[in-house]
């Protein structure tokens, strides 16, 4: 049996391998460029390259590749060999130090949103010495940034990289001030992934999840997750195999999977890594629902990872588990033992309160997709509306603040606040509330909006810019104030009394909440991506993203440009599908059942017979076809409608208003035909088939 403390990271150039391949001097000079940002001198790149290039030959590697995270959501990949001719007409294995910081591959494919013309198809990738590079089949992996000839930034990484090190800054004042000592602040997050596992054999068969990921006609089976029987329950033997698997792939490459069970859905699952430093826990996320996807297929399963693979069913969400940590490790989250500590704690929750509630409008962009606005507010997923949970007793003290009264249950020693101090918090003292968007769950949040397929960089972006500019206003004030004490004192209550309209601790899916939210509280309902997406040019937006140096104003636009794009790119697409489905599949498959069932009928009147089931099955079915047919010819018309809308945005509300009602009304029909047709006639696998297939 292998133990896994002997193989975990083996295929990982982490610091453990660093350690003992680099000189001291290189290997101090490359960890000041990791923990503190220094500038990474060419002769220790030399070295560092030399040293991965022959751990890389010796693991089995012969090629190297810049990976990185373009604008499609997923990632990319362009192979090198190590190979360089040599006089004799042989060749040496070689890489430079040049060759792992810099790459140039061909952006011109990639998504740019305007930012460059076509033509224009030199881009660049840069090494994130941050993030461990690692050995994936037989190429080097290097995790890189990824930007245009003229510097803009056409990737996900380098955003993210930015809004950390905005973070940091703005931390590191705040922390100054209260004389806490540390060298820097970094963000961590662990991201909960779900998923789904069905018969490859079957998916093979509906060409709906072949192109877009998810059924797009399908009728509720007799048996779905009514029992609650499938969450935490026992793994049936196949996918316990594939999560066996899965796991030793993960922790080949560090990834830190933690927790497997069953969840809600039949045929759904979930895997859960220790948290880790929000790049690091990016590139291992994206690395995870590759490799989820590889391993399934060697079980003859396929992994979905779609929102909503499946209507009235459980969709798939991703819990960004966030918090903000020192270089020595102190949880910034986590109250202390003294009145400082806990004043200090104070004011960064408020500060994720302010940011939460003053961009409310950039977490829900954040995970913005025509996927996720299926399952957002589905009774399985939070709301659109963005809310915070803190828990009663929390919400207790910081009432107890704004009031300026005791907080009763609290030990006799005074905070610096003029109240009693903060009781010691663990990790269960916050409920955990399934319905609330952004939760507090004892010494960290949980942004539980995240869809399964979404990658967990560009929530991070929004969290951690909004958060930095919080603690830019507490620090700008602070640094001035004649006396500390009690400018942080005000600082808090002001932020309490100002913002507590996004602190909400009940039920998220009632519609009674909705309305209070909207109608009282005065919050967003961003239901739709279209709904959203828009919002990322608002002023207060621009002004400070880019303040923050995470964006510039042309970065900005070319997503807004981007995003809508894929949303209405991919909706065409399922539309498309569902009339080629429609019309290929499903309308022969009835017409095939109607012919037999007249058959049939016309047999038994030859014979004098009663056909009451026949002529009513019959005129049935001849309905449902010619249901069908409209319904599809009027999909075909709005989607050449859709085709010459004046600009993205338009053509975004032109799918949300009328093309998504003309899927709906055609997929109606087609699931009540199948509910007639015999099972034999049926053209491909329905859910009961796919949901129940794995034993």
């Amino acid at each position: 049996m292998k133990n896994v403390a002997d193989y975990f990271g083996c295929m990982v150039f982490d610091d453990r391998v660093m350690k003992s391949r680099l000189s001291s001097k290189v290997y101090m000079s490359l960890k000041h460029t990791i923990d503190e940002g220094a500038r990474l001198d060419e002769t220790v790149a030399n070295a560092v390259a030399n040293a991965m290039r022959e751990w890389a030959i010796e693991n089995g590697a012969t090629h190297y590749t810049h990976w990185f995270q373009p604008l499609t959501g997923i990632t990319a990949e362009k192979h090198d060999s190590f190979i360089s001719p040599s006089p004799d007409g042989r060749v040496i294995m070689d890489f430079s130090g040049k060759e792992l910081i810099k790459g140039e591959p061909d952006a011109s494919s990639f998504p740019s949103g305007g930012l460059r013309a076509t033509f224009e198809a030199r881009g660049y990738t840069a090494w994130d010495p941050t993030s461990y590079a690692f050995i994936k089949g037989k190429t080097l992996c290097i995790p890189t940034a990824f930007c245009s000839y003229g510097g803009e930034a056409l990737d996900k990484k380098t955003p993210l990289l930015r809004s950390m090190e905005a973070l940091n800054k703005q931390a590191l004042r705040i922390l100054k001030l209260f004389g806490t000592e540390a060298k820097y602040v970094h963000t961590s997050v662990g991201p909960e992934q779900e998923y789904f596992l069905v018969p490859k054999e079957l998916f093979d068969k509906r060409s709906d999840l072949i192109f877009t990921g998810r059924t797009l006609f399908g009728r509720k089976p007799p048996k779905g997750q009514e029992m609650d029987d499938h969450y935490f329950g026992a793994i049936k033997p196949r996918v316990e195999a594939y999560m066996t698997e899965l796991n030793e792939e993960l922790w080949k490459l560090g990834i830190l999977a933690k927790t497997q069970h069953n969840e809600v859905a039949p045929a759904q699952h979930e895997l859960a890594p220790i948290y880790t430093t929000t790049n690091i826990a990016t590139d291992h996320n994206q690395l995870t629902m590759e490799i989820m996807q590889k391993v399934a297929q060697r079980h003859g399963l396929c992994c979905l990872l779609h929102e909503k693979p499946f209507a009235n069913v459980n969709g798939s969400g991703k819990h960004n588990n966030w918090s903000m940590s020192t270089d020595s490790g102190t949880n910034l989250l986590s109250p202390g033992e003294t009145p400082y500590e806990n004043a200090q704690f104070l004011l960064f929750l408020c500060a994720v309160i302010k940011a939460v509630d003053d961009y409310q409008d950039l977490l829900r962009i954040s995970v913005a997709t025509a996927g996720n606005d299926h399952r957002l507010g589905a009774n399985e997923a939070p709301p659109a509306v963005v809310s915070i949970f803190l828990g009663d007793e929390l919400n207790a003290v910081l009432e107890a603040i704004e009031n300026d009264t005791p907080y009763k249950n609290a030990k006799k020693t005074k905070m610096q606040l003029g109240v009693d101090v903060l009781p010691k918090f663990n990790r269960d003292t916050t409920d955990r509330n399934r319905t609330s968007p952004f939760a507090f769950t004892g010494n960290k949040f949980e942004f539980r909006m995240l869809g399964s397929s979404n990658s967990i960089a560009c929530a991070n972006i929004m969290l951690n810019s909004a958060v930095a500019q919080s603690l830019k206003i507490y620090a700008d004030r602070l640094e001035t104030a004649s006396d500390f004490n009690s400018a942080l004192h005000k600082m808090i209550r002001k932020t309490i009394k100002d913002h507590k309209r996004i602190i909400f601790n009940g039920n998220g899916y009632d519609d009674k909440w909705i309305e209070e939210a909207t109608k009282v509280r005065g919050l967003m309902n961003l239901r739709t991506t279209p709904d959203a997406i828009p919002h990322l040019l608002d002023e207060k937006n621009v002004k400070m993203l880019t303040d923050h140096k995470v964006f510039s104003e042309a970065e900005l636009k070319s997503r807004c440009e981007i995003t809508l794009e894929n949303y209405c790119k991919s909706v065409i697409i399922e539309a498309n599908t569902m009339l080629e489905m429609s019309r290929k599949e499903i309308l022969p498959a009835v017409l095939e059942y109607e012919a037999f069932i007249v058959s049939a009928a016309n047999n038994k009147k030859a014979l004098g017979i009663d056909c009451d089931y026949e002529t009513k099955t019959a005129n049935e079915l001849s309905r449902l076809v010619n249901s069908i047919d409209k319904s599809a010819n009027e999909l075909d018309n709005a989607i050449q409608n859709v085709s010459v809308a004046s600009d993205i945005i338009d053509e975004g509300y032109m799918i949300r208003d009328t093309l998504l009602p003309k899927m709906s009304d055609l997929r109606e029909p087609c699931d009540e035909a199948e509910m007639i047709t015999a099972k034999k006639f049926w053209p491909f696998p329905t859910y009961g088939d796919l949901l129940f297939g794995v034993r």
